[in-house]
């Protein structure tokens, strides 16, 4: 018998892994859960068992993809001693990792009439990991005296679509152009919420 059928674990990160390479390389629609089952020599049944169907494992790479981006910003996140200094650290930081091998595939998936609502709904709520970044960001900064913010809520949620819609440019610009726009939009974010000396 294979061994990989007692490792419960293993078969699921396998059979995640491949399917992430096949939908990155031919889109949601040009792979198959016999692509999968072919790639990662798992039967169909495995894979159902696991992620039930195609969709559910899509959103299980995309919830790894969100895990590994708040993961890899908490491992920078104390290298900026300053709240200001996180903001615009962070902008560099969703810059250069908004693009992903498996961003088309989510698009792909959005834009679909078919998509599942249960499936729409767990996509739109990839946000919070970064929205929760933002937020622990601006708290800092009112904690610290360097923000002057009377609504936490409001302040991240228009930071974050300031960032979403920036990061729209990534697609069509790169380099130093690119990274000055992320730069001039932080400058002007803080230059509305920074703590003036007189209050």
């Amino acid at each position: 018998m294979n061994k990989r059928h007692y490792n419960s674990e293993e078969t699921r990160q396998v059979i995640a892994e491949k399917a992430a390479q096949l939908f990155a390389q031919k889109g949601f629609a040009g792979t198959s859960i016999a692509d999968i089952s072919r790639e990662s020599g798992f039967s169909k049944g495995h894979i159902y068992y696991h992620f039930e169907n195609k969709e559910k494992l899509f959103v299980h790479l995309s919830l790894e993809t969100m895990r590994n981006w708040g993961e890899k910003w908490k491992a920078v996140a104390g290298s900026y001693p300053t709240a200001v200094e996180k903001l615009y650290g962070m902008a560099y930081f969703v810059m250069n990792n908004y693009k992903t091998p498996l961003l088309p595939v989510g698009q792909e998936l959005a834009m679909n009439p078919n998509t599942s609502p249960e499936t729409l709904q767990a996509l739109q709520g990839l946000a919070a990991t970064p929205m929760a970044a933002y937020a622990e960001i601006f708290r800092e900064g009112v904690e610290n005296g360097e923000f002057a913010i009377e609504n936490l809520e409001e302040t991240t949620l228009l930071f974050g679509s300031w960032m979403g819609t920036l990061c729209q440019f990534t697609l069509t610009m790169d380099g130093e152009p690119l990274q000055r726009l992320f730069q001039q939009a932080v400058t002007i974010f803080v230059g509305g919420i920074r703590k003036r000396e007189d209050t």
